[in-house]
């Protein structure tokens, strides 16, 4: 089966993007004239663009649409507000063999009681949408809008300048969002949030519409520097901060406790999909943590390499690594067995090609962040 594309795919081959299958997407993993090291750096220090259209979206519209949700995902919508984001997860329910594992974890938009936006992962899309609507009560309609909305995202320390240049709302608070006008007077959602630690938005716009918003922003932000970016450079800096990378740090066999991403979960709702298990486990403690590593020598961790204590004993296993352009050493994330009893600085290795490599471990961010 051919990989989905995106509607800006002609854009991609336009400008040489090297494009690669992700989720079951063709989307540009880095560009010609620079590669990931250059879009890296203009998002830390610039500007940088993305189009991440294989992201999912969904609507739950009905009476009662943002109660329901807030009973199947993990965090508490009661503490935001219309015209606000929230970070959230969706979890394996209660019953399940691997209940309170993770399916995916998403973007709620809350336009009101009775509508809501999500926009999960490209691979997960389908599986969290068609939960919510076998659950949906009488009355509340699930739908996939992935065909009719591309989602981009305007990075870095010039990113508010880009959007006003255009016109477009970029005086929000983060995780907040409003409706503007954008390329050719189309509808345009700003969103203050993003993937890569710094001030940035994300934008929703008609499918049919997005061609014209991306070459909107490549010529307003021309002076500012700004550049196409792939997920090559998204994953470099989204590691550099520590987030999460579902199928990495997040799965069905990883718990949000696990991963650290208990501040996700509403402890006190009486109710989300995974609930009875994920109390049990924080009651209990969990058997493994993410922890960040930081290379002290030269080899570069990648994912699915063993964590090696003094002894050389294996306690944990990369979920991610790659090469920190803002540290220019090796970086990666772990799950640590909690029975090593590691903390911050402890000196550990990561098996690199049957080479231990020496490490420290670190509570991410490894870089900091600038996103509020």
């Amino acid at each position: 089966m051919s990989p989905l594309t995106s509607p800006l795919h002609d854009r991609h081959v336009a400008a040489g993007a090297k494009l690669a299958d992700f989720g079951g997407w063709s989307m540009p993993i880095e560009y010609a004239g620079g590669g990931v090291l250059a879009e890296h750096t203009a998002v830390r220090e610039g500007v940088g663009l993305f189009d991440v259209s294989h992201l999912g979206t969904g609507t739950v519209r009905g009476p009662g649409a943002a109660a329901f949700v807030d009973s199947c995902l993990t965090n508490d919508l009661g503490r935001i507000g219309p015209g606000q984001a929230q970070y959230t997860l969706c979890c394996l329910p209660d019953g399940d063999p691997r209940a309170g594992g993770v399916v995916d974890d998403l973007i709620v938009y809350l336009h009101g009681p009775d509508d809501v936006l999500l926009v999960p992962n490209a691979a997960n899309a389908a599986d969290v949408l068609g939960r919510l609507a076998a659950e949906a009560p009488a009355g509340v309609v699930v739908e996939d809008r992935h065909a009719e909305v591309a989602v981009l995202a305007v990075q870095g320390p010039r990113a508010l300048q880009v959007l006003e240049l255009l016109g477009l709302p970029g005086e929000l608070s983060y995780m907040s969002f409003v409706t503007g006008s954008g390329a050719g007077g189309s509808e345009v959602t700003v969103c203050r949030t993003g993937y890569t630690g710094e001030h940035g938005y994300e934008l929703l716009i008609g499918a049919d519409r997005a061609g014209e918003l991306w070459d909107a922003l490549l010529v307003a932000g021309q002076d500012l520097g700004i550049r196409p970016c792939g997920l090559g450079a998204r994953d470099t800096l989204r590691t550099e901060m520590g987030y999460p990378l579902h199928g990495h740090e997040l799965s069905h066999d990883i718990t949000p406790v696990q991963a650290g991403a208990g501040w996700a979960v509403g402890w006190k709702k009486p109710a989300f999909w995974g609930r009875e298990a994920l109390l049990a486990e924080r009651e209990a403690g969990p058997r493994r943590l993410l922890w960040g590593l930081r290379a002290t020598g030269r080899g570069i961790p990648r994912a699915g390499m063993a964590v090696l204590d003094a002894s050389g004993e294996k306690v944990g296993e990369t979920t991610s690594g790659t090469f920190s352009p803002t540290l220019k050493t090796g970086i990666a994330l772990a799950l640590i067995d909690a029975s090593a009893g590691v903390a911050e600085g402890t000196e550990l290795a990561v098996d690199v090609r049957g080479r231990p490599q020496a490490v420290e471990v670190v509570k991410p961010p490894f870089v900091p962040s600038h996103v509020r």
